[in-house]
């Protein structure tokens, strides 16, 4: 029988302790910034603030400064200003029915429009710092992202996972380590200056082979954001290979195999699993990242898929919805309409993510069952 001092019994609860506070408190962090997200965005999605184009005069009445004389004098004034000049809130101001302290008093009760989640999700017109008429669309923003994450992993996914295969398989020892510190170094560039090489030499290149006017378009963005996951991908699809048994490789070859056919029919197969997760990684890197995109593909609300051939149109200059949040969410007054709709593009980055693992878990469980 094993026999261990009180010291080391401690030691070891005290550590086994330590571990579970750990795992419960990052499961509490990643519910508290869901927490975090929604309430910001509640004012949009739950919104409690009365709409003064259409409310009665009693209702106007219940928002705390307006009174029952304030609220006759809206509902009449509001009938001889035509519609279009009443899509902020702004036009109690500009046609004087009350003065600057009392909209200040009452502008975080009220409102201008409804809010639409669908025409938000299927509308292309984002212009939120319109005065008179802001329309927040993301069809086009959610286009951008997919169209750069798509044409991405298109050149991102077969480097990366070519590279892990040479590296694991047919490089010699010495030159595996070589080649795995550069893959090191590749992910520790920062995202900012692969917006850089972007914006500077990509942005050349592009106007130079292509005869385009801009050179900052989906195809840099996709060719950056490529090269920025490769790391990602060679390095845990590396290590699948890798944690293949060594007995697999040898029966194959034992059963008289070319190198090629052992590769191809045993230890692909064997690591599939890993391999799809590397992928995946390198998918969630695309989606998830900002600086790069931000610098390289235009920062401009456009739709590459427009229904024409060839379809996806890699020259154009789009906004991603991570760009859109890290660009404009300084500007956005807390507690606006814009402010609350970019923690609503947060959420819908929460779900894509959520999508993408998934359907990442569908697959894996899919393949566990063949």
């Amino acid at each position: 029988m094993l026999h261990r001092s009180k010291g080391k019994v401690l030691r070891e609860a005290i550590i086994e302790w330590m571990i579970r506070i750990c795992g419960i408190s990052a499961v509490v962090f990643v519910f508290a910034i869901f927490f975090f997200v929604f309430w910001e965005a509640k004012g949009q999605v739950f919104s409690g603030k009365v709409n003064i184009n259409t409310a009665t005069a009693t209702a106007l009445a219940q928002v705390e400064g307006i009174d029952s004389a304030l609220a006759d004098k809206i509902v009449a004034r509001r009938a001889e200003i035509d519609p279009k000049k009443r899509n902020t809130v702004n036009w109690l101001l500009e046609e004087n029915v009350i003065d600057l302290e009392q909209f200040f008093e009452i502008e975080s009760q009220i409102k201008a429009k409804e809010f639409s989640f669908w025409k938000f999700l299927t509308t292309e017109e984002w212009y939120p710092a319109s005065e008179t008429n802001p329309r927040y669309g993301v069809f086009a923003l959610i286009a951008g992202t997919v169209s750069v994450s798509i044409l991405s992993m298109l050149i991102a996914v077969p480097f990366g996972l070519g590279s892990a295969l040479f590296i694991s398989e047919f490089c010699s020892p010495k030159l595996k380590e070589t080649l795995k510190i550069v893959i090191e170094l590749l992910a520790a560039i920062p995202s900012v200056v692969w917006g850089f090489i972007g914006l500077t030499i990509m942005n050349q290149l592009i106007m130079q082979i292509f005869g385009a006017p801009i050179g900052i378009t989906v195809l840099n963005g996709a060719i950056i954001l490529g090269l920025m996951s490769v790391p990602i991908i060679v390095s845990i699809g590396e290590d699948a290979l890798q944690a293949v048994p060594d007995s697999y490789r040898e029966a194959a070859i034992g059963l008289g195999v070319t190198r090629w056919q052992m590769v191809y029919k045993v230890l692909l197969p064997a690591a599939k699993n890993g391999l799809l997760a590397a992928v995946l990684l390198g998918i969630g890197r695309a989606i998830g990242e900002t600086m790069a995109v931000l610098l390289a593909t235009g920062h401009s609300v456009n739709n590459p898929f427009d229904g024409t051939f060839p379809f996806l149109h890699a020259l154009e200059s789009v906004k991603t919805l991570t760009a859109t949040i890290a660009a404009e969410m300084g500007e956005a007054p807390r507690d606006s309409d814009h402010y609350q709709v970019l923690f609503i593009i947060g959420i819908l980055l929460f779900t894509l993510t959520f999508i993408v693992n998934l359907a990442a878990d569908l697959i894996v469980k899919g393949i566990r069952n063949k």
